[in-house]
């Protein structure tokens, strides 16, 4: 057990617990895992502030370098002070002492459940003069749970390097989001993680991969070092698709390919490209208009109409639109010539990207759907097309028919009692683009940040502005893991439905960049900084490791990744 570092001497549960420091102050500093011993109640906390202080302040006003050095000693840590603000955050009930004979009775009431030791949250303070230590390995994996199925190591606290893990099971249950300024490393930080899901395959993983960053080789420009993508380590248990025939990923052929059917597209699909296409109010009766002359085949039936084409009465010589044309449609259906014409015009731009075809060469979900649901994970790179009209337009399609799928297979397990589907992640970048205030009401995204895991659905969102994200949403998501943000909007966001808000914020916004995570939320017991694991080659044998837990736990010298994703795969 740590030393202690101080003595309760103040507070409440609302601003904390006030702690005098018994060490120097530059043993301790904020964001430190810190346990205070109540007797038979053990309380768990963060150090949010330190504060300087002084029984006298004359001693604090004026220097006492003219004092004798004994003097100046005893001054400090008597007269002269520091205290610490600490936010508990949990609380343990430790029992009865053990020589005690109510001890037996009490385990037993545990055993059976009729008491709950915890960790459960704060409700009451612990006495004065209650001693205070660092948190020691024991507590943290109290806390933050041990080596096991599921369970993956994030980091480790900053000061002390014990392992901070992450419930894989509880952090696929609800929707997530891990968050930071550009530059700050979230992109190693969602490998990481995916890394995590991929190797305990808690659930099936579908990554849009909007940068292609994931799936194949890249480069840190920091280190000027290679680093592994999540289809060099896990070999063919990752799938790789590119959109449309002869589609290359980093220079890569994909695995397989994708391509859109203009029967797939809704005019609320459209309409979500509102500012990518410039459309105007008018739009979208025209596109309800188009549903309910063609139904399904709106799309391919209206591009093939011909916008201007006329037609010429040989009796009068007037001019009249042509049977094929839009203006003769427009008139047939009461909706305004030019405004038809003007939408043919700028769906042009999605009719014409190589992905969107009027007969794909197979069905995309059904491709995506068997590897899911058959043990694979799938990286959807977009290539060349990198444009927010591209993610919008490919993201929002396949996710609705996907999600739907899952709905279709929750709902006969909860009605037949088939086999429930396979839990299912979405990992999203630029969430802003797609769960904005304007258009989270409108996408799947949006849907399945609200609905949880009704459908064993759930998001992993990934965005250096969460600010921009549906306040609504992002009260929605469990767990958030995020580094260093310098805005107070998206500080404010990130905080947004979580208790003890004020004391996180400074927090926060003093992450050390590249090197220090916060994880928060439903999916962690307590929140707590740590120090990001590395993305390194001891990553990559550890994620390999990880799959012969169960036999050999050590890998055979010169042991090389090549030789794990044969060995694995």
């Amino acid at each position: 057990m740590q030393e202690s570092i101080g003595y309760i001497v103040g507070g409440g549960l609302k601003e904390g617990f006030r702690v005098r420091l018994t060490v120097p102050a530059d043993q301790v500093q904020e964001g430190s895992f810190i346990v205070c011993e109540g007797g038979r109640l053990r309380y768990y906390g963060l150090i949010t502030d330190l504060q300087l202080g002084a029984t006298d302040p004359r001693f604090a006003d004026e220097k006492t370098d003219r004092l004798q050095h004994a003097i100046q000693q005893a001054l400090l840590g008597k007269t002269l002070y520091t205290t610490l603000n600490m936010y508990p955050t949990l609380l343990m009930d430790m029992g009865p002492d053990p020589l005690d004979p109510q001890r037996d009775a009490w385990e037993q009431r545990v055993q059976t459940g009729e008491e709950n030791p915890g960790p459960k949250p704060v409700k009451t303070v612990p006495a004065h003069h209650a001693e205070v230590r660092q948190a020691d390995e024991a507590d943290v994996a109290q806390i933050f749970g041990k080596d096991g199925k599921g369970m993956f190591v994030v980091g480790h606290t900053i000061e002390q390097g014990y392992p901070v893990r992450l419930d894989l099971d509880k952090f696929v249950k609800r929707s997530s989001g891990i968050f930071g300024a550009t530059g700050t490393g979230k992109s190693f930080l969602t490998r990481m993680v995916l890394a995590g899901l991929m190797r305990e395959d808690v659930a099936a993983a579908l990554v849009f991969d909007m940068h292609n960053e994931y799936a194949y080789d890249d480069s840190d420009t920091d280190r000027n070092e290679r680093v592994r993508g999540l289809r060099s380590m896990f070999g063919q248990k990752v799938q790789v698709a590119g959109l449309g025939a002869g589609a290359k990923v980093r220079g890569h052929s994909p695995d397989f390919t994708l391509e859109l059917a203009l029967r797939d597209f809704t005019p609320g699909d459209i309409n979500l490209l509102a500012d990518s296409l410039n459309l105007t109010d008018t739009s979208a009766v025209t596109l309800n208009a188009l549903e309910r002359a063609f139904e399904r085949d709106w799309f391919a039936q209206f591009m093939k109409l011909e916008p201007g084409a006329v037609e010429i009465d040989p009796e009068s010589g007037k001019t009249f639109p042509a049977a094929n044309s839009v203006a003769a449609w427009s008139r047939q259906n009461n909706i305004h010539e030019k405004a038809a014409e003007a939408l043919h015009r700028k769906l042009k731009l999605v009719y014409d990207k190589p992905y969107v075809v009027e007969k794909p060469a197979g069905d995309p979900v059904s491709t995506i759907v068997d590897k899911l649901e058959n043990g694979r994970h799938v990286i959807l790179g977009f290539g060349e097309f990198e444009s927010d009209l591209d993610y919008l337009l490919v993201s929002n399609i396949l996710t609705r028919r996907i999600r739907d799928h899952w709905v279709m297979k929750t709902e006969q397990h909860k009605t037949h009692g088939d086999t429930p589907p396979k839990p299912l992640l979405i990992a999203v970048e630029e969430a802003h683009k797609l769960l904005n205030p304007q258009l989270t009401g409108q996408t799947a995204f949006g849907i399945i940040a609200r609905e949880l895991r009704k459908y064993f659905v759930t998001l992993l969102v990934v965005d250096q502005r969460p600010s921009g994200i549906d306040d609504e949403v992002m009260s929605q998501l469990g767990t958030r893991i995020t580094g260093w943000l310098g805005d107070e909007d998206d500080i404010r966001a990130v905080l947004t439905g979580l208790a003890g808000r004020e004391q996180l914020r400074g927090m926060l916004a003093r992450l050390q960049e590249k090197e220090e995570v916060l994880l928060l939320g439903w999916g962690v017991k307590m929140p707590i900084p740590v120090r990001s694991r590395r993305y390194d080659e001891k990553f990559y044998q550890e994620m390999k490791a990880g799959k012969k837990r169960a036999g050999a736990a050590t890998l055979p010298e010169n042991y090389s990744i090549d030789d794990a994703n044969d060995d694995l795969f």
